[in-house]
């Protein structure tokens, strides 16, 4: 009997899920809609029944892989557990202080500064303090920390943080306050600093440990629900969860770092994008995932995603390294409205899987992106494969009377409106990406994936200039996809302040060294054999008495003056980039950081089988689809996208349409499908 890997992953209408035989590398794919009020229930009726669809016992699934948006959500509804927060005497404000800026795109004369995650009454300061480099200044008040934990009990507050001035440089007052807690209050959960976010400022590393503990109780019980159902359904395999890094982890440490979650399903969008894009032979591009409540986007560089250290979830900073997605409240199910000022607005609220698009019918009522794409001939009336028929006659109703009526158009002008108006937006998230970040979109193809990523794809790609772009054969599962392909990933990072000119390589190779050891034991116990590991270096580097780093990566194994002065050199270059301008100033190395990884048998993308289809020969039926540049509806050739053979050319208009996804090919651009099924779309010549 054959060994399988299941992917799942969960989003917010649908879950995707993968089965993938690990001894001929085919793959089947399946879609059940998303449980919002428990997650995990669509999680396992979707495992279970792509088991039962292809056969497959239980027992034979060896590997779990997991993309969950369990953190990403009590973070962003505010909905997670209480927090009890010990910091040193003088700091219990810190959080409440934070920065002075405010968000962009909001009025500064109305802007109310949001409620923190963890009330000041559950701050409690203890005495102790490390200086920068480590020296203990003052020692740590033991009786103090453990009356803070029995007042915690007292108060039924099971999350507790602990985040100490610079325990970066000293962690041993941290672990000792967490042994003390425990003493004290021995089913508490405790989230440290020092291995949280080993790194300075002291708001941004507080903040982050708070919204491990914030989120730790709420991901536990998932995660712990979901392999007890697991072993009850006997499937005994291991359990891995991906990171925002675009990594896997273990289950449990994803239990006791469950922040490092955050950006779980988007992430494993963009390990898709960078397989497909080294299958169709592009170096840049740009990851494009339109679903049913959001849009997430990302920049690929020289076929590696790009990551942020100073990224944000709604309200607050997590600065831990993220894939650099920018995620706008765009999809298939956001609502179109007519504000009381007689303009149309798209999103950000979505109908999301419950009750749906008007089209679903399952008691939607405001029109939506999919309503409106039905309106023109965009969508069959049955997708997921036949297993939710559309009601193509109430979306036209509901365009017509919430938003055609009201705004004087005509019936197919509004739903085409609402269409340009989600499309616009969208290219505003991929400028934050590309053009704010000094890329030239134009340079880049657009990967386009997502249940809705393909129908937007190409009237996106012409509002950027974007001459190519390129959707999956299963682009409604690409993220799941995701989570078969990426690899075990961890992420170490520790302040070292070097100084010019004495910069302390010894000390800088020492640290090096105590982050890869760290590494090499997590994969060790993970299963990863040595001679798989794998340990990049890099740096954070700014000007003196600048307030902000740029991370480059370093470039040899040994910390070196040479190799110093080449990672320098490379940050000039880095910041002329980012900001416009370098300069003739001393440069300090800041903080060091090492990513770790090993490959757990990852698997590549299966080639399309042989036998399949001319185009002529896939063509399903022909039906009228609305063009913005034809001027109307045009009679379009429907393809069965699963049947086109490698090497098929499809002449726009044409829709192609699949289990999970529909792509739409605009007059004027030209598909071509590769060995392993993408579509590959251009201007004609």
């Amino acid at each position: 009997m054959d060994d399988y890997s299941i992917a799942v992953d969960v989003g917010g209408t649908f879950t995707d899920i993968v089965l993938c035989n690990l001894a001929t590398n085919k793959q089947r794919v399946h879609k059940t809609p998303s449980t919002p009020d428990d997650p995990s229930t669509g999680f396992l009726t979707g495992l279970k029944e792509v088991l039962a669809a292809n056969s497959v016992e239980a027992s034979q699934v060896k590997h779990v892989f997991h993309g969950t948006t369990i953190a990403t959500n009590a973070i962003l509804e505010n909905k997670g557990s209480p927090v009890g927060l010990l910091v040193p005497e003088g700091f219990k404000f810190v959080l409440e202080i934070g920065r002075h800026g405010t968000p962009r795109l909001v009025n500064p004369q109305s802007w109310v500064k949001p409620e923190r995650p963890v009330r000041p009454r559950d701050i409690v300061e203890v005495s102790e303090r490390a200086g920068f480099s480590g020296e203990v200044l003052v020692p740590l008040d033991e009786d103090a920390v453990r009356a803070a934990a029995r007042k915690f009990k007292a108060g039924e507050i099971t999350s507790i943080a602990v985040s100490f001035l610079h325990s970066y440089s000293n962690p041993t007052h941290e672990n000792r306050a967490k042994e003390l807690i425990l003493e004290e209050f021995p089913n508490a959960q405790v989230s440290i600093s020092s291995e949280v976010l080993a790194v300075f400022r002291e708001y941004e590393r507080t903040m982050t440990t708070v919204l491990n503990a914030y989120v730790m109780p709420r991901v536990s019980n998932y995660i712990g629900n979901l392999e007890s159902s697991l072993q009850a359904n006997a499937v005994d395999s291991s359990f891995s969860i991906m990171k925002s890094n675009g990594g896997m982890i273990g289950a449990d440490i994803a239990v006791r770092q469950p922040v490092h979650t955050a950006l779980s399903g988007p992430a494993a969008g963009v390990m898709a994008t960078l397989q497909i894009a080294e299958n169709t032979g592009v170096s840049n591009s740009i990851s494009f995932d339109m679903g049913g409540t959001s849009t997430d986007v990302s920049l690929l560089l020289e076929g590696r995603p790009t990551t942020n250290l100073a990224g944000r979830l709604g309200n607050w900073p997590i600065q831990l390294p993220m894939l650099d997605i920018a995620t706008i409240g765009c999809g298939g199910g956001s609502i179109a409205n007519v504000s009381p000022y007689g303009s149309l607005t798209v999103g950000p609220s979505s109908a999301g899987s419950v009750p749906g698009p008007v089209c679903y019918g399952k008691g939607g009522t405001s029109p939506t992106v999919t309503d409106a794409n039905i309106v023109l001939g965009r969508i069959n009336t049955q997708i997921a494969g036949g297993t939710l028929p559309l009601d193509a006659a109430a979306a036209a109703k509901s365009v017509q009377e919430k938003i055609a009526a009201p705004l004087n158009m005509e019936l197919h002008t509004a739903a085409n409106g609402i269409l340009s108006i989600a499309n616009n937006a969208m290219v505003g998230a991929i400028r934050n990406v590309s053009v704010e970040r000094g890329h030239d979109p134009r340079e880049f193809a657009l990967v386009a994936y997502g249940g809705a990523g393909p129908m937007h794809a190409i009237d996106v790609a012409k509002l950027l200039g974007i001459n190519k772009v390129v959707a999956p054969l299963h682009p409604g599962i690409s993220s799941a996809y995701g989570l078969l392909v990426a690899e075990l990933k961890n992420d170490y990072a520790r302040t070292s302040l070097q100084t010019p000119p004495d910069y302390d390589t010894d000390g800088m190779e020492r640290v090096y060294g105590e982050m890869e050891s760290e590494g090499r034991a997590w994969l060790t116990e993970e299963g990863v054999p040595q001679d798989l590991h794998v340990f990049s270096r890099w740096a954070d580097l700014r000007y003196a008495h600048q307030g902000s780093e740029v991370t480059v990566a370093f470039g040899e194994n040994q910390v070196s003056r040479q190799a110093l002065d080449a990672v320098i050199q490379e940050f000039h270059t880095r910041h002329e980039q980012l900001y416009g301008f370098a300069l003739d100033q001393p440069v300090e190395i800041v903080t060091l950081r090492v990513a770790a990884s090993g490959n757990v048998g990852s698997v590549d993308m299966p080639v399309l089988p042989t036998g399949l289809d001319s185009p002529e020969k896939a063509i399903a039926s022909e039906r009228q689809v609305f063009f913005d540049e034809a001027g109307g509806f045009v009679k379009t050739n429907i393809y069965h996208f699963d049947r086109l053979a490698p090497g098929s050319s499809i002449s726009g208009p044409a829709v192609l349409e699949g289990m999970d996804s529909t792509v739409l090919i605009n007059p004027g651009w030209t598909g071509q499908i590769d060995r392993y099924g993408n579509c590959i779309m251009e201007p004609s010549k």
